[in-house]
């Protein structure tokens, strides 16, 4: 039986990214990942993410989802009609499958965040 997660104890060490250069609006932004609990093969992700200011392009496919709580920062998110929606420290929200848009960093973010990946 596999343990019950408690988000107190240590976090895993972070997978360090960047967005893709095609993607990103200026320099691309340092990105931290630290997965706590995966399952399905990957479909069902869960953990913590911190980024540097900075914004690029995204586009989910039709099967992603993502919920997410911000837990330090601020961000901004921009669908291509130029609707954005602005999110600080204790805000949450949901990127729906098939949303494009932009992703963007405004101070220093640290989120929490839960994506579902179907096919």
């Amino acid at each position: 039986m596999p343990p019950v997660i408690h988000f107190s104890d240590p976090a895993p060490a972070p997978v360090e990214d960047r967005p893709a250069a095609s993607r990103a609006i200026g320099t691309p932004p340092l990105r931290l990942t630290s997965e706590r609990y995966s399952a399905e093969g990957g479909a069902l992700s869960v953990g913590d993410w911190e980024c540097e200011p900075g914004a690029w392009r995204i586009a989910f496919h039709p099967g992603r989802h993502e919920f997410f709580q911000v837990l330090a920062g601020r961000l901004r998110i921009v669908d291509t009609a130029g609707n954005g929606r602005e999110f600080g420290p204790g805000d949450a929200g949901i990127i729906p499958a098939g949303f494009i848009g932009t992703f963007e960093v405004i101070e220093r973010v640290t989120k929490r965040y839960v994506m579902l990946d179907r096919a």
